[in-house]
């Protein structure tokens, strides 16, 4: 699954924006950026002419990477201190930009806010989250006590994720739920 959980959905239209990553530091005099990339493909940034940098729409003029970060060129940002003035503005692009997922896999802002439903049909909350610093993502489970479940997303304990229904269904064990 793809590990863009900050890629959450805010709105039903084509031209929503999704954060995509930070601009974190100026790299060299010509003005390009380091980038923390927030979703699992860089790919994205060379796939797309243009990004939202805050609120402006700018066009790509290079991308590159420096070990586990993307090193991009914007037009309009041309020097160090135009670069050293972008530190810290989120880049975005919309859900039109967006690649197809192959089938079986999801973007994590589409799972959020999915109904949690048991194997016997019973409901158990809501999908508040996916963590993905783990060996496999773990889906937040809240329940409608307020309680916090943790899911590992592995077949022996997520059966069905119905996008349509917009219901995950959950097969747990003893002691998950304590």
């Amino acid at each position: 699954m793809p590990r863009n959980n900050v890629m959450k959905k805010t709105t039903e239209n084509k031209s929503e924006k999704i954060l995509i990553g930070k601009i974190v530091n100026a790299v060299g005099l010509k003005g390009e950026v380091k980038v923390y990339n927030y979703s699992d493909s860089p790919e994205i940034y060379e796939e797309t002419p243009a990004i939202y940098v805050d609120d402006t729409l700018m066009e790509v003029r290079s991308v590159r990477m420096q070990k586990n970060m993307v090193v991009l060129g914007l037009v309009g940002i041309n020097d160090r201190t135009a670069a050293e003035k972008a530190k810290g503005s989120e880049l975005f692009v919309t859900e039109a930009d967006l690649p197809e997922l192959p089938e079986g896999e999801y973007y994590v802002r589409d799972l959020i806010g999915m109904e949690a439903i048991l194997e016997d049909g019973s409901h158990l909350g809501t999908l508040t989250d996916v963590i993905q610093n783990t060996a496999q993502d773990i889906f937040e489970i809240e329940t409608d006590e307020g309680k916090q479940v943790l899911v590992p997303r592995v077949p022996a304990f997520v059966l069905d994720i119905d996008l349509e229904s917009r219901r995950v269904t959950l097969r747990l064990i003893e002691g998950m739920l304590d």
